[in-house]
């Protein structure tokens, strides 16, 4: 049940193009125990079902620049290989602190641009 709702939640904040990442893989390091690695893991494997219906939704909806896309996804492959080997090489302790800064950084940032964008 618990894998059920970490699913469903990070599902919908798939769909809304946040990155169900950024719950998914704290939620099943916490609740189901797995390593930060594996965790990383499931989240690519979990990520591809839920992007392509999220993608058709955006499409259909005329809110996706195909080209742009595009781009950036055949650019982000060489980037996605070399992620992926410093991820099954780096202690999964280290990972996780990575991962946990890098959301930090993210939440920072996304609570002064609320800050600055509600002065205007």
């Amino acid at each position: 049940m618990t894998n059920i709702l970490i699913g469903f939640a990070s599902g919908i904040i798939s769909g809304m193009g946040i990155g169900g990442g950024a719950i998914l893989i704290p939620l099943i390091t916490i609740f189901e125990n797995v390593s930060q690695q594996m965790a990383q893991g499931i989240n690519l494997t979990y990520f591809i079902p839920t992007a392509i219906i999220a993608s058709i939704v955006h499409i259909k909806n005329k809110s996706i620049d195909l080209r742009t896309a595009a781009i950036l996804g055949i650019s982000g492959l060489p980037g996605a290989i070399i992620g992926s080997f410093c991820a099954t090489a780096v202690h999964g302790d280290t990972l996780r602190r990575m991962f946990g800064f890098f959301l930090l950084l993210i939440g920072i940032y996304e609570i002064y641009k609320g800050f600055t964008q509600s002065h205007k």
